[in-house]
């Protein structure tokens, strides 16, 4: 039977929970000061060597709230103590950065058993002494079925984003390692949603699990700003490219439907000058760790990706998360732009959507629709007004070089000063001219109406007669029972009877009245007043056929 937890609002710091020094120092080293909600709540039930079910967001502080305890638990007995299971080769390799950084102090050993990497590299690791193993269920596997990891037997097991291992098929695995686990064993299990197999599986595998809830409506973190653009699908690049002149994010995120998606995505942007790179499944793990390294450290400043990474990728200092495409649906969205936000930073969130995806997807069901902040994309004028400022700021914190005085006094001697410097500026923005129209997309009144009056669960399917929908060339034409508008197709009514023929006075275009309508329903080809031919009937011959005639005999 489970213990319900709600989210509990009393204030405490690490230091009350009991940790083990060498840990406490390694939360000081890492500069957390004060515990989120999961963390209050899961701490102190894992030490208690409870079964913990945490259920909460992303970004919500849930690796260092199995983290810390399950670590100040440790033996030291020479073999693996703690095992984590992730759904994705990023998170694995984050979440044994994140323990190690934590308990280097109390000298924990952490190995990440992901694929990508030497087999034999990773068992050499284990066994020189590691306590804990942050690994993905297949590669793990691997290791167990080939018979590689002696006396493996975690007395810690953890499950990490359990519902998105459900998701990428990891059940069975997961299923069949936990078979082979000491049943005397703490299981944790954290993850966002609960659906029923991971709640049968924590039935089947779990004692008596302490259950912590917080934020299990699929409510977005309240540090993220969310905006919402609404474009057509051949302004979505322009629009981006828009958003990124404008907003000029220090590090961004941009998740896109498909790797095809993403590789066309990236090559648009690195033409314009931007650094980018981007990252799916198809890409070896030494590329795609080298890609997330040079978020971290700086080097670039946008990664494209699709959902592969959505729960993988734990970076500080992501200011921006942009869907270019929406998610298929509200959790996917709520995983995507918890990439920022993080730890009590603020964060954006915006959406390209197109008013299809307003209509038909619960992302913008309308109990969601108050939390987004829709507008339209930022103006041309605003974009250069926002690059030119960019620009001169570059150009002012330049130190200049007396080597070229004399082809500058050779310039200011045949060229106007002003002159000079707008071709200056023409000359250095190079690839980054601003793009597109003047105004992209739909305007925000427009937007917000069908924000607020459509979604899954509230009206959708097209707008009412006579409104322009978004993107058409032609308004609805005006459907009107007593007849239509100007040049347009009369309404008609399909519940009344009518003739294809029949004799009509002042219009032989119209359909005679029901009370005119012949037995029968005349042919098309013959108006002659016959009744057209039955199934077994043979086609009449026309009028003007000839008769067969014979060959001529020429002998």
């Amino acid at each position: 039977m489970e213990n319900d937890i709600q989210e509990s609002k009393i204030a405490c710091t690490f230091e009350d929970f009991g940790l083990a020094p060498a840990i406490l120092d390694g939360v000081k080293a890492a500069g957390y000061v004060t515990p989120t909600p999961i963390q209050v709540d899961a701490i102190p039930a894992v030490l208690a060597g409870k079964d913990v079910i945490g259920q909460a967001q992303t970004g919500t502080g849930k690796t260092a709230a199995f983290a810390l305890p399950a670590m100040s638990r440790i033996k030291n007995n020479k073999n693996v103590e703690i095992l984590v299971l992730c759904p994705t080769r990023e998170l694995a390799t984050q979440v044994a950065d994140e323990m190690f950084t934590l308990g280097r102090f109390a000298g924990v050993k952490t190995v990440p058993v992901v694929g990508g990497q030497h087999l034999f590299r990773q068992v050499e690791l284990i066994n020189r002494g590691a306590q804990v193993v942050v690994a993905t269920p297949g590669r793990l596997m691997d290791h167990l079925r080939e018979g590689r990891l002696k006396g493996f037997a975690p007395s810690i097991v953890i499950l990490d984003e359990a519902d998105e291992m459900l998701d990428m098929g990891f059940i069975d695995d997961i299923r069949d390692l936990l078979k082979q686990l000491p049943e005397n064993r703490q299981t944790l299990l954290f993850s966002a949603t609960m659906p029923p197999a991971i709640r049968s599986l924590a039935n089947e595998f779990m004692k008596d699990p302490v259950h912590i809830k917080l934020n299990t409506h699929q409510q977005a973190n309240t540090d993220i700003e969310q905006r919402l653009h609404v474009v057509r699908a051949d302004e979505k690049e322009n629009a981006l490219l828009r958003i990124i002149d404008v907003e000029d994010p220090a590090k961004a995120l941009i998740f896109c439907r498909t790797k095809r998606d993403v590789d066309e995505v990236t090559e648009k942007l690195l033409a314009r000058g931007i650094a980018a790179r981007g990252i799916h499944g198809d890409m070896g793990q030494p590329q795609r760790n080298q890609t997330v390294e040079l978020l971290k450290s700086g080097q670039i400043k946008i990664v494209i990706a699709t959902d592969v990474a959505a729960r993988g990728l734990d970076i500080r200092g992501v200011t921006h998360v942009i869907n270019y495409h929406v998610p298929d649906n509200r959790e996917r969205y709520v995983h995507r732009i918890g990439r920022t936000g993080r730890a009590g930073e603020l964060g954006i969130a915006i959406t390209l959507a197109s008013a299809g995806d307003l209509r038909h997807n619960d992302c913008f069901d309308k109990k969601y629709a108050p939390d987004f902040k829709v507008s339209a994309v930022p103006r041309r004028d605003a974009a250069l007004a926002k690059r030119g400022l960019a620009m001169a700021e570059t150009i002012k914190a330049v130190e200049i070089s007396r080597d070229w005085h004399a082809a500058v006094e050779e310039l200011l001697a045949n060229v106007p000063t002003e002159d000079l410097v707008a071709k200056m500026f023409s000359l250095l923005m190079g690839k980054r001219k601003v793009v597109g129209e003047d105004q992209i997309g739909m305007p925000k009144e427009q937007a917000e109406r069908i924000l607020m009056g459509s979604g899954s669960q509230g009206g959708g399917g097209r707008p009412p007669f006579g409104r322009k929908p978004f993107g058409s060339k032609r308004p609805f034409q005006d459907r009107r029972p007593n007849g239509g508008s100007s040049g347009s197709r009369p309404f008609r009514d399909n519940n009344r009877e009518r003739s294809f023929g029949g004799d009509r006075q002042g219009d032989s275009r119209g359909p005679a009245r029901s009370g005119d309508r012949p037995a029968f329903r005349p042919s098309y080809a013959n108006r002659d007043g016959q009744a057209p031919r039955g199934p077994s009937s043979d086609r009449p011959f026309r009028e003007k056929r000839r008769e067969f005639q014979p060959a001529p005999n020429l002998n």
